[in-house]
């Protein structure tokens, strides 16, 4: 799941680090911090991935029956196609087709439906987050704050994460470690299984 959440988060930080520059006679003070590592630590984090889980299973269990619904019928139609009258073999076929049109539909409104569920529970949160950060610069004299997933070097001071997490009301001292860029949490499993995409026939 939080994987999914980067795409959200880099395009918070495009946006949010720059509208609490200090006046220009006060000294440059640079700090930075890890918005998903934030994020990760909030009781927030757990409810989503909990919510999103619950969303998926949904979406795979009405992916299952459709695609059962298709198998048995696509059995049936195999099984008694030789047999079959032209006119009633070609409506078995037009349906079959109908069946895996509808099941690969649904996959791509089901994906889509996971990603507005995700961005509706995060955005909220991603916002909390950002006038924490801003609120603390703020207090903090800092001019400006930089992510750390784009910082090469730094002063331990300058991580500001501990102050923004008691800010939200977590304690640091909690924390999990920091995560690096590409040892975070993994995406979800995906919500649906690939449908067969043509329907088997036999020849006329």
């Amino acid at each position: 799941m939080m994987n999914k959440i980067k795409t959200l988060v880099a395009a918070f930080l495009l946006i949010s680090f720059a509208s609490f520059a200090q006046t220009s006679n006060q000294p440059l003070k640079i700090g930075y911090t890890n918005v998903e590592y934030i994020l990760l630590q909030m009781p927030e984090s757990k409810q989503i991935e909990s919510e999103l889980k619950t969303h998926s299973t949904q979406l795979e269990n009405q992916l299952k029956t459709k695609y059962a619904d298709y198998e048995s019928k696509l059995q049936a139609y195999e099984k008694g196609a030789a047999t079959m009258d032209k006119v009633v073999r070609d409506d078995k076929e037009k349906e079959l087709m109908n069946l895996n049109s509808s099941i690969q539909e649904f996959q791509r409104s089901a994906q889509a439906s996971l990603q507005q569920k995700e961005k509706s529970l995060v955005d909220p949160v991603i916002a909390k987050i950002d006038k924490a950060i801003k609120d603390v610069a703020k207090e903090n004299g800092y001019t400006y704050v930089i992510s750390n997933q784009a910082l090469l070097a730094g002063p331990e001071d300058g991580d500001i994460s501990p102050i923004v997490l008691k800010k939200l009301g977590v304690d640091p001292a909690k924390a999990q470690q920091t995560p690096e860029p590409s040892a975070t949490k993994p995406a979800a499993t995906t919500t649906t299984a690939p449908a067969k995409s043509n329907a088997k026939k036999k020849n006329k």
